[in-house]
């Protein structure tokens, strides 16, 4: 399966190096988080990941170009997750929907961090990667039209 190149290039910077230093190569990435668009908070615009210890949060919209644009929001103090919001920002946003829908479950493991971080952590970023391909959906990048409103 071939995965967008912003993204195959985030894989290729991971499995160049040993594995005991990609966990510091995945913490560089906690810094690529972007601040929330103006306006944007917790509360009704974003989706909370339960499955993460930590509370994360994400939003997927799409721009007028149908491009996936990406929201995270999760605290500082949790590099880990804010790590992985970095490498999906770095690697999928502004990718095509169908690009994002074919991104594989197995991406965690793909980047070499099986070996890095703990099983719960690579369940935390496969829950992240999960949510987001749903919210591309649900956006109207997918198989599934987004909901009417009412």
């Amino acid at each position: 399966m071939t995965l967008p190149s912003q993204l195959a290039g985030v894989v290729d910077e991971f499995t160049a190096v040993p594995p005991e230093m990609r966990v510091e190569v995945l913490l560089e990435y906690a810094g690529k988080v972007p601040p929330l668009p103006d306006g944007m908070a917790r509360d009704g615009a974003m989706e909370r990941v339960d499955e993460c210890q930590t509370p994360f949060f994400l939003a997927v919209r799409l721009d007028e170009e149908g491009r996936v644009r990406l929201h995270f929001d999760c605290p500082t103090e949790a590099p880990t997750q804010r790590a992985f919001a970095g490498v999906l920002t770095e690697g999928l946003d502004g990718a095509r929907p169908e690009e994002v829908l074919a991104v594989p479950s197995d991406l965690p493991s793909r980047l070499g961090l099986g070996e890095a971080i703990s099983m719960l952590r690579l369940r935390g970023f496969q829950a992240i990667l999960a949510r987001l391909r749903r919210q591309v959906e649900l956006a109207g990048g997918g198989p599934h039209e987004a909901p009417a409103p009412r």
